[in-house]
């Protein structure tokens, strides 16, 4: 099993966006499903990755959490 950063794909109510995505970045996006759904042995879409990613990265991030959190303050 591949020890990848994003988990299982929870199903929430989404909200509806539009992006543009460089070609090499949607490539990758593409693997990293095909390689998600290899090790849950079930299919996941590349663009249901995107919101947990992001989930991530702002989870991960401590000066936005800073940030996040002096705004809520104010």
């Amino acid at each position: 099993m591949t020890k990848l950063k994003l988990g299982a794909v929870e199903d929430d109510k989404p909200v509806r966006l539009t992006i543009t995505l460089p070609a090499a970045l949607h490539r990758d996006l593409v693997i990293y499903a095909e390689i998600l759904s290899r090790d849950a042995q079930k299919s996941v879409e590349p663009a249901k990755l995107i919101a947990p990613m992001l989930e991530n990265f702002i989870a991960s991030d401590r000066e936005f959490a800073k940030a996040r959190a002096f705004c809520r303050k104010s």
